[in-house]
């Protein structure tokens, strides 16, 4: 399945935002982030020369000891976090048999995808080609994590992509097999953490992301990447909160609004397997064990669901020609999917395209929430999501479309037989 053509953006590319002179980071990162209220981005700038420093092999033993030291405590701190969050959670869910079952069912899940998440995971950890935890805000769990590719030859196209997690167990780790195998194409992948409930609600999520979002903006340069070839994606959750990202950022920029970033910058956004249109998923996602209380909770009740519905608030003709100023979306969905039916993709294409906004909806026929994303590429060799994003993204480049025509089939990390277990058993 090839991306169509005529799809292909055609907006003017918008050149870098103006340094005045200085380095870019610290124009970034100084006046120029007091736009987005990001007091922390002075933080990310030091993060940024600290990780660069410690790559290249700086400070030698001790410095190299301080370094994994830091990450100790860091590991520890979020372990500490993530488990007083869980018991918060537990709260809210009480006792209830779909989630516990689900919550089994994840178990053995990932059991059973263990050999792949293991290498993916050494990868992580200690490849020189992954900065993990780069501060892009002031706020919690305002990190991101970034896969470079080993040819840094010249500037490469960047993808800042928000991870899925029920809005709930989202983490910037979860893209880290995307993030290697696009690196093998050249492509830099950021992805970018945000809180996640009940650390904090869909408002806090919406605007974690638009923050790392501007960092990747602003600050990608500084790490070999092009400032002119940014692409925004997220998976499920992500791909929610993206979505919903892109079009407050659209209403502000319609409105004359102050910004520190700009959607000109983005030459177009992904959704893999999101859904659009919370008046339409409520009552699927209580069914499903995510119950109503607990999704109400998250979505800052029933009065902010067309708030944060996109489907439903480019629709809304208080915000003006806002939908013109997207990027092109590209939305990819499974029609095995029952975790978040294909039918949202096709309806928030449909949407867009009805209010002046270019999109498209590619579906995969058969495939279910996690095939796209997990199993698919851990079987390795060829997909076509795969195909289509890498197409996508060096649709514009004649030498990066020659080199993928003779790359290697991506590698398999897991048995067949374990692939076809886990997907008769995932709660997704």
């Amino acid at each position: 399945m090839a991306s169509s053509p005529a799809f292909q953006s055609d907006r003017p590319r918008p050149s870098p935002p103006p340094s005045g002179g200085e380095d870019p980071a610290a124009s970034a990162l100084g006046a120029g982030a007091s736009v987005s209220g990001g007091a922390g981005y002075g933080n990310a700038g030091s993060a940024r020369r600290r990780v660069s420093g410690t790559a290249a092999g700086g400070g030698g033993r001790f410095g190299r000891q301080q370094s994994f030291g830091r990450e100790i405590s860091h590991a520890a701190a979020e372990t500490y976090l993530i488990t007083r969050l869980a018991f918060t959670l537990l709260r809210y869910l009480g006792v209830g048999y779909r989630w516990i079952t689900k919550l089994l069912a994840l178990g053995c899940y990932a059991m059973l995808l263990m050999p792949g998440f293991l290498q993916v995971a050494y990868y992580y950890f200690f490849s020189s080609q992954v900065r993990r935890s780069i501060v892009y805000g002031d706020q919690p769990r305002n990190r991101l994590d970034l896969h470079l590719p080993k040819n840094m030859d010249g500037p490469k196209p960047a993808v800042a992509f928000v991870t899925g997690g029920a809005w709930i167990i989202g983490y910037k780790a979860w893209g880290s097999l995307l993030g290697k195998q696009l690196a093998e194409r050249d492509i830099i992948v950021a992805c970018i953490d945000y809180r996640n409930f009940p650390q904090g609600t869909i408002s806090d999520m919406v605007n974690d992301a638009s923050e790392g979002i501007s960092f990747v903006c602003n600050i990608i340069a500084e790490y070999g990447g092009d400032p002119d070839r940014i692409y925004v994606m997220g998976q499920s959750a992500g791909a929610h909160i993206a979505a919903c990202a892109l079009v407050d950022q659209a209403v502000k920029e319609s409105r004359g609004e102050s910004i520190s970033w700009s959607l000109s910058q983005i030459k177009a956004y992904f959704g893999l397997s999101g859904g659009y249109n919370l008046f339409s998923l409520v009552d699927h996602f209580h069914n499903r064990g995510l119950y109503r209380s607990i999704f109400l909770s998250i979505m800052e009740g029933e009065k902010s669901f067309k708030k944060f519905s996109p489907e439903v608030k480019v629709q809304d003709p208080s915000i003006g020609n806002a939908a013109s100023l997207l990027p092109p979306i590209l939305l990819f969905h499974g029609t095995g999917d029952y975790s978040i039916p294909s039918d949202a993709s096709k309806a928030f294409a449909a949407t867009l395209q009805r209010v002046g906004a270019k999109a498209e909806a590619l579906l995969f026929d058969g495939k279910t929430h996690t095939d796209l994303f997990l199993q698919d590429p851990l079987r390795g060799g060829k997909d076509e999501l795969f195909n289509n994003l890498v197409a996508f993204i060096h649709a514009d480049d004649p030498e990066a479309q020659a080199r993928d025509a003779t790359a290697p089939p991506r590698r398999r990390f897991v048995p067949e037989l374990l692939l076809w277990l886990a997907r008769r058993i995932s709660p997704f």
